[in-house]
């Protein structure tokens, strides 16, 4: 057990190295950030000062350990256009991040569940042929499609929901929906391919031919073993929302943390883009390696076989 998570823990920590390496690099590409922060009509002896006072005239070998030697302290640097600690400007964005990602996985559970849980029980019958439908169009349209739709419907035309920013649960419901409308396609075809699964085992046969009731059958029997590889992707999928809703938090103005990157991606804000996309890869890593370790205590053969 011990051996396989270091190797766990050696595998994490090289997808982290290989991530910081990655985001580093491309986020150079993007443009010298001293063109945006300097006045308009900026001399190049302006443009030198700023890029000095910020590093970004050190070679980029240079900057990359500094980077590094940072971020074993725990320092992510200042924000080049809000000038102010970009670990601190982070956190103060996690939370709405945090509500809409929570509120996004609760739709996508209550949509998705019930949804492939009678498509499994109605197999290759309409209500199945509803749900293969649901789930292909789930995730067939981009959720900032789906965004900009409910915008032009319950903002514009409707006037029942607000098109942007937060404040009350009525701001939160369509960026919700639009984040978790693929998550709800996921979730259902997990959950049906994992009903038909169990509906197929021995002990729901014999639980049929002891005469229960079909829905005792598919409630006690069948959904609650169904629903544990469908908990274990909601847990990851929650991770991902956080930070994979950069698309929905621009469209709604939601004040997150994928909001936060669009902006530091805007300002060619490198502290900002490489503190987002690291954390964000950190809690990915994280919660992967969490779920492998149970799996593995759970199971000894993974922990063997790893």
């Amino acid at each position: 057990m011990k051996k396989f998570i270091l190797k766990r823990l050696g595998l994490a920590a090289i997808s982290l190295f290989l991530l910081s390496l990655t985001i580093f690099l491309l986020i150079r590409i993007s443009g010298d950030p001293a063109v945006l922060l300097a006045e308009p009509g900026a001399s190049a002896a302006d443009l030198e000062a700023i890029r000095n006072q910020f590093g970004l005239n050190r070679p980029l070998w240079i900057q990359y350990v500094s980077f590094i030697s940072h971020l074993f302290r725990a320092d992510f640097g200042q924000s080049f256009y809000y000038r102010t600690d970009v670990f601190e400007l982070y956190l103060s964005r996690l939370p709405a991040s945090l509500m809409l990602a929570a509120a996004a996985m609760v739709f996508s559970l209550i949509i998705g569940i019930p949804t492939g849980i009678v498509a499994a029980v109605r197999v290759n019958k309409w209500q199945d042929s509803i749900g293969k439908i649901f789930a292909l169009l789930g995730l067939s349209m981009p959720s900032f499609w789906v965004g900009l739709v409910m915008i032009l419907f319950f903002s514009v035309y409707l006037g029942w929901l607000p098109s942007s920013g937060s404040g009350t649960v009525l701001h939160l419901v369509m960026p919700a929906i639009a984040l978790g409308w693929v998550f709800a396609a996921a979730h259902m075809r997990l959950t049906r391919s994992s009903m038909l699964e169990v509906l197929g085992s021995e002990y729901v046969k014999l639980a049929r031919l002891k005469g229960l009731p079909e829905a005792l059958v598919i409630s006690k029997h069948a959904f609650k073993n169904a629903l544990i590889p469908v908990l274990t992707l909601a847990g990851v999928n929650l991770v991902i929302m956080v930070n994979t809703a950069v698309i929905v938090e621009t469209v709604f103005a939601w004040p997150g943390v994928g909001r936060l990157l669009f902006e530091g991606i805007a300002f060619r804000d490198f502290p900002i883009v490489q503190a987002s996309i690291l954390l964000g890869g950190t809690m990915i890593v994280v919660v992967n390696l969490v779920v492998d370790i149970l799996y593995a205590v759970i199971d000894p053969r993974i922990r063997y076989e790893g």
